[in-house]
């Protein structure tokens, strides 16, 4: 291998990264040091739930918790702009003890100046219960998520397994009115190479967003000669439900591991 090749891995390649809208690119930029033309289709809206009723009344009842489950960056993100509402500080949540899905999302609540308590070995949820470092016979949590459209499994293992859990509604998430025009025009000349989903979500939306503009079949044809790349298990089952195939899996769930992903399948083609 060439030191062009190994210094820019990915040189020649145009990929489209699906996020949401508005988020901060550190994954395009990773791409691009390694050298790939990149592309960026907004296919997630995240906005404030229905209602703050609930997680406010939580954030008074604090003191009954024992645990916070914080399984997304928006989790965090969300849950600390309530929290500081009600003129709380970090030093309110001693009593707590706080679990987390995944480093970005312990990155973004270390930005807060808080650290987990706890981070399952996986980055998945399903891990997390698993691994949970306590007793859970009658562990009381708080675990603010997105209002809709969220995977019941965890709760549902908590549960079965004696704890007591209160889903409360912090974001909502859903789809763009329409795909962006430079990036339709991209797939119909065949200009991508692979596109990538970091979520279930991200590839619902994608789905729903090329069928509307073109039509059921010729969007399956517009992405047969693109390879799609998934950032972990659950993302991938999603992409074989609607495109019935998915061509990357990131062994690492991570935004870094899709990347060393994307570079082993790409130096194998």
């Amino acid at each position: 291998m060439s030191n062009y090749r190994m210094t820019y891995p990915l040189a020649g390649q145009t990929i489209l990264i699906t996020r949401a809208m508005g988020a901060a690119s550190e994954f395009r930029h990773l791409l691009e040091a390694k050298g790939a033309v990149v592309l960026e289709l907004p296919a997630l809206v995240i906005k404030p739930p229905s209602s703050w009723v609930e997680l406010d009344q939580a954030i008074i009842d604090i003191n009954n918790f024992d645990w916070l489950i914080l399984t997304s960056a928006n989790g965090v993100n969300y849950f600390w702009q309530r929290w500081e509402k009600y003129g709380k500080t970090k030093e309110d949540l001693q009593h707590l003890k706080i679990a987390v899905v995944g480093k970005k999302t312990a990155q973004v609540l270390s930005n807060y100046g808080v650290e987990a308590d706890f981070i399952p070995p996986d980055f998945v949820a399903d891990a997390m219960v698993t691994n949970f470092p306590d007793a859970l016979v009658g562990c009381k949590m708080l675990f603010p998520r997105v209002e809709t459209g969220g995977r019941e499994i965890l709760v549902q293992e908590f549960s079965q397994e004696g704890a007591w859990v209160l889903e409360v509604p912090a974001y909502q998430s859903g789809c763009p009115d329409d795909i962006d025009s430079t990036v339709l025009s991209a797939l119909e000349n065949g200009i991508v190479d692979i596109i990538t989903f970091a979520s279930s979500k991200t590839v619902g939306n994608f789905y729903d967003l090329l069928v509307r503009a073109e039509g059921a079949d010729t969007a399956q044809s517009l992405l047969e000669s693109v390879a799609l790349a998934s950032i972990g298990p659950q993302t991938s089952q999603t992409c074989q439900e609607l495109f019935q195939r998915v061509d990357v899996e990131a062994s690492e769930y991570t935004l870094s591991g899709l990347g060393r992903a994307l570079e082993n399948f790409v130096s194998k083609r």
